[in-house]
């Protein structure tokens, strides 16, 4: 009680009620990364049940909306050549007019006879979505087990496959990593860490049995699954098939999420912070259909680091020498606690050359999700049928 009495007569009830808030906002910031972010970094998918003795046949279901030769000649047969110990296929499903791709696809066959094409006619008077598209890819596969992957990525490595086939050992819906190619710069470096950033709010829910959402360039699920609910939700919705879907259909246990570097596939970056901005202002829509706990828990990081930030700051500018020392100290531990999650986590999915700058990113972020949420105050037309 007379150390409390000190506090007020020394710094005032305003200086009191600072040092609270920001005491209070450190133990926030602490919760998620040591408790929330440390499942990440603690789980090991090896330790669920298993429910197959061995790795199944699987096959991944693409869909091709232009005439991308850039992907028949590099990424594709990133896939096709994947090493994996049950058959697979590739079905591509190419939605288009060109007969000289799609006898190009057809070319592709003979050397990979593990190639299936699938064709819908385009029409400009019926705009065929990603979901329509991936429908009928699903029903064209010959396997139970389907995975799910776009043109705009490629395996990280030759055991990709192998390691989300081998998932399905242990859950009925797979859930792999997606990062952003590796590229110099520190533009290419911030928006690498919003990816994990974003990703390690699903990932962290994923392992804590409260699975909302997955990655749209990788992950899986089986047939039964998928017409045992009648396909995909929110038809009127050109997005959600990685997440509004993924609610749908995930239980406590029936989720195997994939935290190895070899299972993370790479997404190409199409251009700088318009596109970025653009990506997530378009994928975002689908945020306001969330359960709202699940949008709490990702507010409440957010904000108690920005409001962290803020009451730093102030106690920097207005109270006396030996707060601002305090105020720094807490800082600079939250920082190094923060360094040390996300390395613990990069290394979990792959990503390289964290730490060095991450001090960056972590003031960014806030900056970040503000313009985010300035752009989607007008609504994106795009994602609407």
């Amino acid at each position: 009680m007379h150390f409390f009495d000190y506090i007020i007569s020394h710094y005032g009830w305003q200086g009191t009620a600072l040092a609270a808030c920001i005491l209070a906002l450190f133990a926030v910031q602490l919760y998620y990364y040591l408790i929330v972010y440390g499942r990440i970094s603690r789980f090991r998918n090896s330790r669920r049940k298993k429910i197959l003795e061995s790795e199944p046949p699987v096959s991944v279901v693409i869909p091709l909306f232009s005439e991308d030769y850039r992907y028949l000649e590099e990424s594709l047969p990133l896939i096709l050549g994947q090493q994996y110990g049950a058959t697979f296929e590739v079905v591509l499903v190419y939605v288009g007019a060109s007969n000289d791709f799609y006898e190009e696809l057809a070319r592709m066959r003979l050397v990979y006879p593990n190639l299936t094409i699938t064709k819908i006619e385009y029409n400009p008077r019926f705009p065929i979505s990603v979901k329509m598209a991936l429908n009928v890819g699903i029903k064209s596969a010959h396997n139970e087990h389907i995975i799910i992957s776009t043109t705009s990525a490629q395996p990280a490595t030759e055991q990709w496959l192998a390691m989300m086939g081998k998932a399905f050992m242990r859950g009925s819906i797979v859930l792999g990593y997606t990062a952003i190619e590796q590229k110099p710069g520190l533009k290419n470096y911030l928006m690498r860490m919003s990816r994990m950033q974003m990703s390690m709010y699903w990932m962290a829910q994923s392992v804590n049995h409260n699975t909302y959402r997955g990655s749209r360039n990788n992950f899986g699920f089986t047939k039964t699954i998928y017409f045992g609910t009648k396909g995909f939700s929110h038809l009127s919705m050109n997005i959600g098939e990685e997440d509004l879907f993924i609610q749908k259909i995930a239980k406590r246990n029936n989720v195997s999420t994939v935290l190895i570097p070899k299972a993370t596939m790479l997404e190409h970056a199409w251009g700088g912070w318009r596109w970025w901005i653009a990506q997530l202002r378009h994928y975002g829509e689908a945020y306001k259909l969330y359960p709202i706990e699940i949008r709490n828990t990702i507010e409440w990081e957010l904000g108690s680091q920005t409001l962290f930030f803020l009451t730093i700051l102030a106690a920097l500018i207005i109270m006396p020498l030996e707060f601002k020392l305090a105020a720094l100290l807490l800082l600079i531990l939250r920082y190094i606690i923060v360094m040390l999650r996300a390395h613990s986590i990069a290394k979990r999915v792959g990503e390289k050359g964290v730490m060095l700058r991450y001090w960056i990113f972590d003031i960014f972020n806030p900056l970040l999700m503000l313009c985010v949420r300035v752009a989607m105050i007008r609504k994106d037309s795009t994602v609407w049928r």
